[in-house]
């Protein structure tokens, strides 16, 4: 088909055009009039989700901002916001929403649940694309209902983010608590532990106690080295006994080295005697028993300083041994006293282990305390809802405007289907088609076309 031939068609069937479009529109206005009005009011709300968290300090990340928002979405259509906005509005006392609900539903279920899903079917949650802003609208019959619903939804919302984020800290809270005193009973038996043990074994401070004692035992084993040096040399000078004369404690004797120079000098008198007078004579024989008593009193000095020696080796052999005793003893004591240490120590570790868990579970406790009691929320309204003066809805010149193109298209798709139905020859090209014979000429009589065509 040409445009030519389309034009033709139209121009014979205009009527049909004409008819289609007037009954389309006519039903579209007689429609828009006939529906009741609705007005839906508005209410703006921002959800500052960059704010930092005044107890936490935490910061929402900026690539999760959209997601928190679509979550925002969710709860202000979610049926517990629904079902609240219900509750606080006292909607289902009215009789009419009883009548509706038993008439709906034949009595059955809850009247609450069954109203706030009608009520979501007039809500529309529509967020901004560019900031933080939720649009939250209502469609109802009267306007004073839709605003004073739209702002109580708003209302609920608030209060339901405020629960969702309320009601966990209260659960850490309750956890927390029980915690707490768990964790105080742990660290009052790890301290009563540690003061048990101080009081068995007497301990008050350990540190300066094991100081003490560890200087005692640094002394000891200097005595025991000192005392065993000095034992060697006595069992030295004690071995060269067999020599006695060439000792230095009879060398160095003064009362041995007197009674000698005295010896030589008898000697050397005697000596003097003997030649003048003779072996017999009674001075010789006098100065002999003299040269004896002092050789006599040599010798016994001589073995006094020998077991004198030998007292002082034995003397230095039980000093060592009775030194050697008490440095054992006192290795014992310090190796006992860094025992108890070492177990004080663990004890002591057990309490402060005891003492960070209950301080961090105190601290998140309350925190958590904090958190269960606070009001604050992100969400604040930004421009309330007021009763809408026009409609919404209907929009007659939108109907009539959306007939007038649809009555259009109906009236040409019903010209051309009877067009079809009955096919006219309305030009040139309609006598090609259908005869199929080809033309002659065209001979105009009276304002019309007469087609001539060949036999």
């Amino acid at each position: 088909m040409t445009l030519q031939q389309f034009l033709l068609i139209l121009r014979a069937r205009m009527w049909v055009v004409i008819l289609t479009l007037l009954v389309v529109v006519g039903t579209a206005v007689a429609v828009s009039l006939i529906l009741p009005k609705q007005y839906t009011a508005t209410t703006s709300l921002v959800v500052d989700a960059k704010t930092n968290d005044p107890l936490t300090g935490g910061l929402l990340p900026a690539q999760m901002i959209p997601g928190y928002m679509a979550t925002q979405v969710d709860i202000i259509n979610s049926d517990r916001v629904a079902q609240r906005v219900v509750t606080q509005l006292k909607l289902t006392e009215a009789p009419s929403v009883q009548s509706d609900w038993r008439e709906s539903t034949d009595g059955e279920g809850s009247v609450t649940v069954w109203l706030a899903n009608r009520m979501k079917e007039s809500l529309d949650v529509e967020p901004s694309r560019e900031s933080n802003v939720i649009n939250v609208s209502f469609t109802g019959a009267d306007p004073k209902f839709a605003a004073a619903l739209t702002n109580a939804w708003a209302q609920a919302y608030i209060d339901t983010s405020l629960e969702l984020k309320v009601e966990p800290a209260r659960q850490y809270a309750k956890w927390f608590d029980g915690k707490n005193a768990e964790l105080r009973a742990d660290l009052e038996a790890a301290q009563k532990r540690l003061s048990d043990y101080q009081q068995k074994q007497g301990i008050v401070a350990t540190d300066e106690r094991l100081d003490v004692e560890n200087a005692r035992l640094a002394e000891l084993s200097s005595q025991l080295s000192a005392i065993q040096a000095q034992r060697v040399d006595s069992d030295s000078r004690r071995a060269q006994s067999g020599n006695a004369d060439a000792l230095p404690e009879v060398m160095q004797n003064g009362l041995i080295q007197n009674l000698k120079a005295d010896l030589a000098r008898q000697e050397a008198t005697r000596d003097q005697l003997a030649g003048r007078y003779g072996s017999n004579h009674p001075e010789l024989a006098k100065a002999n028993a003299e040269i004896s008593a002092l050789r006599q009193r040599i010798a016994d000095e001589t073995r006094r300083v020998v077991r004198a020696l030998g007292t002082n080796s034995r003397v230095d052999a039980q000093r060592e041994a009775e030194i050697k005793a008490s440095l054992e003893a006192q290795k014992k004591k310090v190796l006992a006293l860094k025992a108890e240490r070492d177990q004080i120590n663990v004890l002591a570790r057990d309490v402060e282990n005891a003492q960070r868990a209950y301080d961090l579970v105190t601290q998140r406790l309350a925190q958590t305390n904090l958190e269960s009691q606070t009001q604050q929320t992100n969400v604040v309204v930004l421009t309330p809802a007021v009763p809408p003066l026009k409609p919404s809805s209907p929009k007659i010149v939108l109907n009539t405007a959306l007939a007038i193109f649809l009555g259009l298209l109906l009236g040409l798709g019903a010209a051309l289907l009877l067009e079809m139905m009955d096919p006219r020859v309305r030009g040139v090209e309609d006598l090609v088609q259908m005869a199929g014979v080809p033309v002659l000429g065209v001979v105009p009589s009276g304002g019309k076309l007469k087609l001539v065509a060949a036999a």
